[in-house]
């Protein structure tokens, strides 16, 4: 007789694990949609999550897969490495810009000026200028993936071809 997890992993595609992570992953949506099913702002929810979902996949995915392919093609990269030290560098540069442009994402309405009569009125305060500090934080980012880099460069013995 057949192992029950192979004759799984034939019929499914994966083991037993990732099945059961992907069942509470739809246990947990089913208990979060029943939560939100009762509140008045449900289709304004819903109507922002299809609206993320399309930005998401019709505007952003191809505009950062475009950008990392001419960073992959700038450093030489093609779709097998040429050597640890290359993708290294692509994945120093890859991870700074994934954290700035998630604050540019998350912060965009106060980076653009966006709602400061909202929040006046719902704070009683000044808005606080978020660009230079989205741009002190990217730069802040970039200079430690440098520095991480380069100590990597450094700690990593010369080799001879």
């Amino acid at each position: 007789m057949a192992d029950p997890t192979a004759r799984l992993r034939a019929g499914y595609g994966a083991g037993p694990r990732h099945l059961l992570v992907l069942l509470a992953c739809f246990v947990l949506t089913g208990w979060v949609a029943q939560r939100i099913a009762g509140e008045a702002t449900a289709g304004r929810m819903l109507l922002w999550f299809v609206g993320a979902v399309i930005a998401h996949d019709l505007v952003l995915f191809p505009v950062y897969a475009t950008l990392d392919r001419a960073l992959r093609g700038a450093l030489g990269v093609g779709r097998r490495p040429t050597g640890p030290g290359r993708l290294a560098l692509l994945n120093h540069i890859r991870v700074p810009a994934l954290g700035a442009g998630l604050l540019f994402l998350v912060y965009l309405p106060g980076l653009l000026g966006w709602g400061d009569e909202t929040y006046r009125a719902a704070t009683a305060q000044q808005r606080v200028p978020l660009l230079t500090r989205w741009l002190a934080i990217t730069a802040a980012l970039f200079l430690i993936s440098a520095a991480l880099y380069t100590l990597r460069r450094l700690r990593r013995p010369h080799r001879t071809p």
